[in-house]
């Protein structure tokens, strides 16, 4: 069954295929996405990639946790399922306004 993986402190630079050629030396890689900011169109430095097992991510978790690439120390764990977030904007009580 396929895992996914948070990857965090990614380079601004740092591209999917990078992070694809890595991951796919441990096992099979199912995907990759670098998660970009929608106003800037630059990458917000974390992102995911989905191992084909179990087995394959728990190596990916134990050889990359702590390593380095792009000069940066990588963050990797299993992600934690997405958490559901209100599909309204922010700027507090409109009731208060009147």
């Amino acid at each position: 069954m396929a895992k996914k993986l948070y990857v965090g402190n990614l380079s601004y630079s740092t591209t999917q295929e990078q992070i694809h050629e890595l991951f796919s030396q441990v096992g099979e890689v199912v995907d990759v996405a670098i998660i970009i900011d929608r106003d800037s169109g630059r990458s917000k430095g974390f992102g995911f990639v989905e191992m084909a097992t179990d087995e394959a991510a728990q190596e990916a978790i134990r050889r990359y946790n702590g390593s380095t690439l792009d000069s940066r120390t990588l963050t990797v764990n299993e992600a934690r399922p997405r958490e559901e977030r209100p599909r309204y904007g922010g700027g507090g009580n409109r009731h208060d306004r009147y």
